[in-house]
């Protein structure tokens, strides 16, 4: 008896050594762990705001109509590509064909108006000299009868004829002078062109001229249509949506961060972007560009009443636009609407809050209308030249 219980004392010191062992062990590894787990926080994890509220935005370009017209053809569908410039739907043409020739014809007639005009005041400007002439010679004839009066050589009525010439001929001339004054008074500049009844005409021309020309109604961008609506036969107003051109080259991702997380994002910091389109493979970098002036709620179409009512917080959200890498963009196309995870590194935060400059350059633009003015100048001007005459 005494021998076992000697033998088992060692046994139970022994096993109890390793037990101390692996909990020891244990303890470490969780005491490291949570070393790790620190380290991350706070030199990864605090330095980051990630969110899975965010989604693919881009601009929508409704495309409509600027004059009234019947819709004769439809040159695009949804899903396909368009270039800035190109007809997408087509109006019936034969109303604004009409009022063109009607101004046409309206210009042609007021160059011919004013070179008559000018030919009138040079008609008039020419009798003056003549009229002039005229009543230089009766004041001759008066000047030598008068002193023919005292000497008694000539009757008191020859006088009296001779005065009465020289007012009709000064009444006659300033009667001419007045007429070719009234008719330079139209033509005075010289210049035909410039003449304000031949820039009223051509301004209706050109009125027309576009009018005319925006029959083909063109796209102001270039990109992808959806929610296509046009359908041959309608008859559409100015302003009427037609169709949506979709610039796929140029989206963003508005993050919806929570208002908790914004206290370190800041303008200019990167960001990257995870699409569920395209899962964790592929990830595209960009920056933040700018934090929204308000949070979602504050622009819904009906603003919670917190002042009314049994009030319940709710953590609001704040639309942090995120651009992309326009290469990545272009490598990995996306749609407006897909979801998205954005993660924001936080680390440099001396950028600002709010964006301190003012917009520098147009966001948006297209040129594809302004050849319509240039156009309609050339046709005019070439109208003008026509009727001008030699």
């Amino acid at each position: 008896m005494n021998a076992s219980s000697h033998d088992a004392t060692p046994k139970q010191n022994g096993n109890g050594g390793k037990r101390r062992v692996i909990l020891l062990s244990i303890a470490a590894i969780f005491v490291i762990a949570g070393l790790v787990w620190l380290a991350l926080w706070w030199f990864v994890f605090s330095l980051r705001e990630t969110t899975d509220d965010a989604y693919v935005n881009g601009n929508q370009v409704t495309l409509s109509s600027q004059v009234t017209g019947t819709v004769i053809a439809v040159l695009a569908d949804d899903t396909q590509r368009v270039e800035a410039g190109q007809v997408l739907v087509k109006l019936d043409p034969t109303d604004a064909d009409l009022a063109l020739a009607k101004a046409q014809s309206a210009l042609a007639q007021a160059v011919r108006q004013v070179r008559q005009q000018t030919q009138t005041a040079a008609q008039y400007a020419s009798s003056v000299a003549p009229k002039r002439e005229e009543l230089q010679r009766a004041q001759a004839d008066l000047a030598r009868r008068e002193p023919l009066l005292a000497e008694h050589a000539i009757a008191p009525e020859e006088i009296a004829h001779a005065r009465q010439a020289v007012a009709d001929a000064r009444s006659a001339l300033d009667a001419a002078q007045s007429q070719a004054n009234a008719a330079h008074a139209l033509v005075d500049d010289g210049d035909l062109a410039a003449n304000p009844l031949v820039q009223q005409a051509r301004a209706a021309y050109r009125e027309a001229w576009v009018a005319a020309h925006r029959n083909a109604i063109v796209a102001p961008v270039s990109g992808y249509v959806a929610q296509r609506s046009v359908q041959v036969g309608s008859r559409v107003q100015p302003g009427q949506p037609l169709l949506t051109i979709l610039p796929l080259h140029d989206l963003w991702v508005d993050a919806n961060f929570k208002e908790v997380q914004l206290k370190h994002i800041r303008i200019g910091q990167p960001a990257e972007v995870r699409t569920d389109v395209y899962g964790s493979d592929v990830i595209y970098h960009g920056k933040v560009e700018g934090l929204a002036a308000g949070t979602g709620g504050a622009f819904a179409l009906l603003p919670a009443q917190n002042a009314s009512g049994n009030w319940i917080k709710v953590v609001q959200r704040v639309p942090v636009r995120i651009v992309f890498n326009a290469s990545e963009l272009e490598k990995y196309p996306l749609r407006v609407g897909l979801s998205t995870e954005v993660k924001v590194d936080t680390h440099d935060r001396s950028g600002a809050v709010l964006a301190q400059a003012t917009a520098s350059k147009a966001i948006a633009k297209t040129d594809v209308y302004t050849s319509d003015a240039v156009a309609a100048d050339a046709a005019a001007d070439s109208i003008i030249q026509a009727n001008m005459g030699h």
